[in-house]
């Protein structure tokens, strides 16, 4: 896919290939280097995989089709052949036709990329690891895996939270792992929606190489990054565009929701350049004189979907702040909240982060645009301050907010750790234009932050499920503003309602100028969150282009949170989300009512 004009809304399902039934990626280390001069990034992913099987916590079955030939588990069914597609494009190793149909595949989303290597790790030649081969030999007969090298990265996955630091330490030494000697190579293939990956001889996911290195380099045209230009400088910038094939034009990957992960990443950047994303720590470069490129470093401990990956690379200035006062809110009681995920430090049941009101947070932007994106620095303490209010305690520990340039497609994106907005909520600052900037500004805030609960730390596991993470944003941002306002009841129930009238225009004439199959909150129905035998599946109208420039799954989402709260009664509900949130933090929910 070289081209927007490819996306053809005539065909306009995205393919989710990853077969994440098989086997999921538990941790990728990146490698990053950006060449503005190209208008590319560089480098490799280091992918560590953990296989599955019907017994696994970690991996989740959908309703399968019918299997063809009668291997359970590793056979094409239908829904994979249809999502199978010639690329005029496509890469592979010489050898990739000569693989058996026996062999397991290992498949990755993936687009708009060059691949130009993917090679097996021989992480017994790192020193670091070879400390704890004896721990892993000592289980003996409890070691159920071909080999040690299996076990060790088996045990590095199930390592306990509480030892993340040793964690992602060994998984850094492990990625610069020599390739594995081996007489039977892995083998390469790519076509437009996926990289797809063999080793000769290996029939199930549990004898596949648990850890992979992917040479690859993006592409100027890739639907996951854009490239523009600094409106103060003229240089060139890039971000992530969060369109709507995610990331996987930026590293290969497993972009299904239910395909959580954590990550570390290098990149590696002109010196007078900045570089946000989505990590737990602000991070200082580290500057090499001679090269004139800095290293940036950051990391995640919060299991994630892929697609929640954020960069962001530019001569980007930062808002100074001026002695903003900070709003002094009550700290939030121990409320007995009991975790339902998985295995990670979780800020929920951390003291420290009951009582932190307020996150450490930055302002960025192209420089011209400092004295107008000052309003955004004022706003956030109070916005964050009335969130942690309104739902409790923050999911991710720090924020950055950068004021995109020129360009970018919506007002604001939400990411763990870093939001984009649009400077288009900047407004002019003339004459008259003061309170409407004001408001515009900081509910579009409120709405993002809003994402880091509904969105980001509970969020859809069906992509087409848009609703559940924008309805709720849409719902929240009206009653977190008018918390950080300080307005009265009066205040904010005649504000609620001016806001509603002007949704509910916009959501009529929406309804009466588009296509009616792009207006259902649902359009899976009742196939929602189901999936193909691999854990393959489709994203419907995701590439039709007017979805874009819908707000179908906002407002209508919105309008039926609307009517439960004119039913129990606003703070009721609002009691509820909290609540919600104690219970489903770090999970991925449906809509509708699950059996299971």
């Amino acid at each position: 896919m070289e081209a927007d004009g490819d996306l053809n809304p005539d065909t306009d399902d995205l393919p989710l290939r990853a077969n994440t039934n098989h086997i999921l990626v538990r941790h990728y280390v990146l490698d990053m280097t950006v060449h503005f001069d190209r208008k590319v990034i560089s480098g490799s992913v280091v992918v560590f995989l953990d296989p599955c099987s019907r017994e696994s916590e970690g991996c989740r079955f959908g309703d399968v089709d019918a299997v063809e030939d009668g291997r359970e588990g590793l056979t094409e069914t239908k829904m994979e052949k249809k999502l199978v597609a010639e690329d005029e494009n496509a890469q592979s190793t010489h050898s990739w036709e000569t693989t058996s149909d026996g062999d397991f595949t290992l498949i990755l989303d993936c687009c708009d990329l060059d691949v130009s290597k993917v090679e097996e790790l021989d992480i017994s030649a790192v020193s670091a690891v070879s400390n704890f081969l004896p721990e892993v030999r000592s289980e003996g007969s409890g070691v159920s895996f071909p080999n040690l090298q299996s076990a060790f990265l088996q045990n590095l996955i199930s390592m306990p939270s509480s030892r993340w630091r040793e964690k992602h330490q060994l998984f850094l030494s492990c990625s610069n792992a020599p390739a594995a000697r081996d007489d039977s190579p892995v083998h390469f293939y790519r076509d437009q929606w996926s990289l797809q990956v063999r080793k000769t001889g290996v029939a199930s996911p549990l004898e596949f190489p648990r850890a992979l290195r992917i040479c690859y380099e993006t592409r100027p045209t890739g639907g996951s990054v854009r490239w523009t230009k600094d409106q103060t400088t003229g240089l060139v910038c890039v971000y992530t565009a969060g369109s709507p094939i995610n990331n996987r034009a930026l590293f290969p990957c497993q972009e299904p929701p239910v395909a959580m992960s954590t990550w570390q990443a290098t990149v590696r950047a002109p010196t007078e350049c900045v570089v946000l994303m989505s990590g737990e720590e602000q991070t200082a470069p580290i500057e090499d004189g001679d090269t004139n490129v800095s290293t940036w470093n950051y990391y995640v401990t919060m299991p994630m979907p892929a697609s929640t990956f954020t960069l962001a690379v530019g001569h980007w200035c930062q808002v100074a702040d001026e002695g903003v006062s900070k709003t002094d809110y009550s700290s939030m009681a121990d409320d007995g909240i009991s975790c339902s995920h998985g295995d990670f430090p979780c800020r929920f049941t951390e003291q420290s982060a009951r009582s932190q009101r307020l996150l450490p947070h930055r302002v960025f932007g192209p420089e011209c645009l400092m004295h107008n994106a000052q309003m955004v620095l004022n706003l956030l303490p109070q916005c964050l301050a009335a969130a942690y209010a309104v739902l409790g305690v923050h999911p991710f520990p720090r924020l950055d907010v950068l004021i995109v340039p020129a360009g970018f497609s919506s007002l604001g994106m939400a990411s763990p750790h870093i939001i984009f907005l649009s400077q288009s909520v900047l407004g002019t600052g003339s004459s008259g234009s003061g309170a409407n900037s004001l408001s515009l500004c900081g509910s579009r805030i409120c709405h993002e932050i809003a994402h880091s609960w509904f969105g980001l730390v509970i969020g859809a596991r069906d992509w087409t499920e848009e609703w559940i993470s924008e309805g709720f944003a849409t719902y929240l941002e009206d009653i977190i503003w008018a918390h950080a306002q300080q307005l009265s009841i009066q205040e904010a129930a005649e504000q609620s309602d001016l806001k509603a009238l002007l949704r509910w225009r916009r959501l009529s004439d929406e309804l009466q100028n588009s296509e009616e199959a792009l207006q259902i909150l649902r359009p899976n129905t009742e196939n929602t969150g189901q999936v193909s035998e691999s854990g393959a599946s489709m994203v419907k109208h995701a590439l039709n282009p007017d979805k874009a420039f819908m707000q179908v799954h906002y407002l209508k989402g919105y309008f039926l949170l609307r009517f439960l709260a004119s039913r129990v009664g606003e703070q009721q509900f609002v009691d509820f989300f909290r609540s919600f949130v104690k219970k489903y933090h770090g999970q991925l929910i449906l809509s509708q009512v699950s059996g299971a």
